[in-house]
């Protein structure tokens, strides 16, 4: 939900994400998305997860394309934020990115499912920079196995779900 009472739903079905006001019973609004199954910058291959910030830009985890894009307010295409260079473990690809969640610098943070690790982007830079894991999969104190849904804490400490470990882990994010 955004701060302005819109529900946010991405639909990997339709690969689309749709908006809804709270209490409205229409059917929503393409938000991003909603071209087809695709990796135009106008299209989605699954979308995962969703970010909404202050800006009601949408952040998706384009699982399938192995990128996250960000669709600005009332754009008819996204631009790649994370990732978009195909399926890899290189510092500028993703491998089936799952949570995304931006901070208050506007850094991006995914889950890097398959890479078990979670890397954090500068818009505009090409590369991302491991800040968890990235150690090979394992149950280590600086290992994961599957990283799903990530969450900060009014701190600024990092949540995140580690799926095949069967845990939420905390880390301490150095700037």
């Amino acid at each position: 939900m955004d701060k302005y009472g819109f529900l946010y739903v991405s639909d990997y079905k339709k690969n689309e994400v749709r908006r809804w006001k709270i209490e409205e019973y229409s059917e929503g609004t393409v938000v991003a998305g909603g071209n087809g199954k695709g990796d135009q910058l106008n299209q989605l291959n699954f979308p995962a997860y969703i970010f909404v910030d202050e800006d009601q830009s949408v952040y998706i985890s384009d699982q399938n394309n192995n990128r996250v894009v960000k669709w600005r307010k009332d754009a008819k295409k996204g631009t790649i934020v994370a990732g978009g260079n195909g399926k890899g473990e290189r510092l500028n690809q993703l491998s089936s990115p799952q949570g995304v969640i931006v901070d208050h610098f506007g850094q991006i943070y995914v889950a890097d499912f398959c890479n078990h690790r979670i890397v954090r982007w500068r818009e505009g830079k090409k590369e991302g920079e491991i800040v968890v894991g990235g150690n090979g999969k394992g149950n280590q104190s600086n290992q994961l196995n599957v990283p799903m849904g990530l969450s900060f804490d009014n701190e600024g400490n990092l949540y995140a779900a580690d799926r095949d470990n069967h845990r939420i882990e905390k880390f301490q994010i150095i700037m």
